[in-house]
């Protein structure tokens, strides 16, 4: 069973930054895909971005060019780098791996 450990939340200003990171451990050696997911309250859980174990991204329209997700395969993290942040980028962020494990969530509040 795989086990995710996630940190980096908390407080920022608007257009400041933060680094999320998430570790996986336990059954991790058949790991495909490592991503990032966001729920805002009132709202639904969203793609923000994901990373194959091949370095193949994917991102969200809403954060292109602001966030930037990488992976080291050897340590089984993967991070998240947001930079330029926004007041719509409130949210509990969740890690996930291949759409089946889910970490416990780390909250990113932007604000003045």
């Amino acid at each position: 069973q795989v086990q995710l450990v996630e940190s980096g939340g908390g407080l920022v200003q608007p257009g400041g930054s933060l680094r999320l990171s998430c570790a996986a451990s336990g059954r991790a050696l058949h790991i495909y895909t490592m991503g990032w997911y966001r729920q805002a309250p009132g709202k639904e859980r969203d793609l923000v971005a994901t990373i194959t174990r091949y370095y193949s991204t994917n991102y969200a329209d809403s954060v292109k060019g602001r966030f930037t997700i990488s992976l080291d395969n050897a340590k089984n993290t993967v991070y998240l780098q947001m930079n330029s942040l926004k007041p719509e980028d409130t949210a509990v962020y969740y890690c996930n791996v291949d759409s089946v494990v889910w970490g416990q969530g780390t909250q990113v509040t932007v604000s003045s």
